[in-house]
């Protein structure tokens, strides 16, 4: 894996201002360096994207469409390549990281196939009101570490295909699959219709601010959604913003405790708990409480946490240091109101490990409970009244997923028609799909993604109002 990396601006591959190391967070060793943009060459970014704006606008949709196909087709043709610098940098086992690769893939495909045709407003005789969509021009996309390259593709496929050009800006513990996607993407765009600037956060700023930039798509936590906004102010820039999320479960009465505990685990710890729409806390019914916490202790003891480049790893580190001491941190406050049942305690040995944690008996309002833990940790509460439990589900700044499971359908689909979240599974997790709108309530987002509903927040809506002239 030993390569160089290269910032991508203009079509060119160029060395950063200066660089710096990225982390195995399995191994807390550095095993690769990234260049590191400065001012200049954010600025060369902006203009070569510019530059390329016009032409690349100008281009059907079928031939914007075409080239996005293309770029999914490279990128499943290396999925082994981008899989195993999507672990070394990010953490996640192997066979996960292949998955978000041929995942993107698919997302490309998805977003090359949509189309965002002319809307007849009004017709009646002499005057015809259409609404067409056009391009905004710049769009930076500012990309988080939990899942590198898909949620990537989920601004490049819907800024690309309406014909915007882009400057992508990943986080600095795993920029590597995103300077490699930008080589595979010169070698098939137009110059400077994507472009690739690194940093340590420095920059960020300086994107928000930036005069040439049209539109910030920001998926990342909320307290630096509110900074990315507040930067957007001067220049009122279209913003999309995918924050963080405090994702309940609704175990209702009718389920059987041990089948539903199996989901809800999974839902908790995929990627090491480091999703947005993750479980991050679960409510279970009384009668059922013990058992479904007995279940869900024994699945925490049996998982293989491991390098995820090592076969047969379960659940990786988390990403980097500073989540991994934040994530300990809540770990430890939870003890003192709380029972930890697994876990409880990081894996004495290098790399960011901490073991999958439960903990039972635990107060509302405790840390671990009122906050996005962002890890392999899940607090389970009990209930004896659902109608108590949605005031207590709904006690939260956020309000981004959430599910419910339950035997009787429509009993569950009233339960999640109370919760207020932007989307919210009944009896499956995390099924997201790029064909369909997803959206975040109250402090977790603004503005949606994916679907055709996300394709349009990376257009300008145009009304032109037309009857005949009649003098």
């Amino acid at each position: 894996m030993e390569r160089d990396y290269h910032l991508l601006i203009g079509g060119e591959l160029h060395a950063g201002a200066a660089s710096f190391d990225v982390i195995n967070p399995a191994t807390e060793r550095a095993f690769a360096r990234c260049p590191k943009a400065d001012a200049a060459q954010l600025d060369a970014a902006v203009a070569a994207a510019q530059r390329a704006f016009g032409g690349w606008a100008a281009t059907p949709v079928g031939g914007r469409a075409d080239k996005i196909l293309e770029i999914a087709a490279a990128l499943e043709a290396r999925a082994d390549e981008f899989a195993a610098l999507l672990t070394a940098e990010q953490g996640k086992p192997l066979d996960q990281a292949v998955k978000e690769v041929r995942g993107s893939a698919f997302v490309l495909r998805t977003f090359a196939a949509m189309r965002l045709e002319p809307r007849v407003l009004r017709e009646d005789g002499a005057v015809r009101v259409i609404e067409h969509r056009t391009p905004l021009g710049v769009v930076a996309a500012i990309t988080p570490w939990n899942f590198p390259l898909m949620l990537l593709v989920n601004k490049v496929g819907p800024a690309l295909v309406s014909g915007n050009t882009l400057v992508c800006k990943p986080a600095p513990t795993t920029p590597l699959t995103t300077c490699l996607f930008g080589e595979l993407c010169r070698d098939i765009l137009p110059a400077g219709v994507i472009n690739v600037v690194c940093d340590e956060n420095e920059l960020g700023r300086a994107i928000t601010a930036h005069p040439g930039i049209a539109k910030i798509a920001f998926t990342g936590s909320t307290a630096t959604g509110k900074k990315v906004l507040a930067g957007t102010a001067d220049t009122l820039k279209r913003v999309t913003l995918e924050l963080g999320g405090n994702d309940a479960a609704i175990v209702l009465d009718d389920v059987d405790p041990t089948a539903v505990a199996g989901k809800v685990f999974e839902g908790a710890m995929r990627n090491a708990g480091q999703i947005c729409v993750a479980i991050k806390r679960a409510y279970v019914p009384e009668p059922m409480y013990d058992a479904f916490c007995d279940e869900l202790a024994r699945l925490a003891r049996e998982m293989v946490v491991d390098d995820g480049a090592n076969q047969g790893a379960q659940i990786g580190p988390v990403q980097n240091r500073q989540q991994y001491e934040k994530v300990s941190a809540l770990i430890a406050a939870s003890k003192e109101h709380g029972t930890v049942i697994a876990g409880g305690e990081p894996l004495d040995r290098p790399g960011y490990f901490i073991a999958p944690t439960i903990v039972r008996d635990i107060a509302d309002d405790a840390a671990l409970v009122r906050e996005e833990q962002f890890g392999p940790v899940l607090p389970v509460l009990k209930y004896d009244d659902v109608d108590a439990l949605i005031e207590r589900v709904n006690g939260t700044d956020y309000g981004l997923g959430g599910t419910v499971w339950g035997r009787d359908l429509e009993r569950a689909c009233d339960v999640a028609s109370r919760v207020t979240s932007g989307t919210v599974w009944i009896n499956q997790l995390v099924a997201i799909d790029p064909r369909i709108p997803f959206r975040g309530l109250k402090q977790s987002g603004l503005g949606t993604e994916m679907g055709l509903e996300g394709l349009e927040e990376y257009t300008q809506a145009q009304v032109i109002h037309a009857m005949p002239l009649n003098l």
